[in-house]
C-alpha cells in the first residue's frame, strides 16, 4: 500500500499515515523498515508499507518505507537554427 505522512515524532515513537483510501493508520518506531530513517520533517513524505490488523486495536501501518522520488526529466535540446 502507499501514503503519506501526517507526521512522525521520534521521541515520542509513533505518528500517523494517511492511506491513498484517506484511512489514518498508526505507525510505531518497531513498524519502521530496518533501513527506513524518517527526516525530522517528514510531513506528506510518500511511504509505503503493509497493512496490519489488530484483535483489539485499530489496524497499524508495518514495514514503513520511504518512497524513493523519481528524478525529474530533462527536457531535450532541440535542433540548431
Amino acid at each position: 500500500m502507499y501514503g503519506n505522512m501526517i507526521w512522525f515524532n521520534p521521541d515520542k515513537h509513533h505518528g500517523f499515515i494517511r492511506t491513498e483510501d484517506g484511512e489514518r493508520l498508526l505507525v510505531e518506531t518497531a513498524g519502521l523498515a530496518p533501513d527506513c530513517v524518517l527526516p525530522p520533517r517528514c510531513r506528506g513524505l510518500a511511504v509505503s508499507f503493509d497493512r496490519e490488523e489488530r484483535s483489539q486495536d485499530a489496524p497499524r501501518a508495518v514495514g514503513v518505507a520511504m518512497v524513493p522520488l523519481e528524478a525529474p526529466r530533462r527536457a531535450r535540446r532541440r535542433g540548431s537554427r
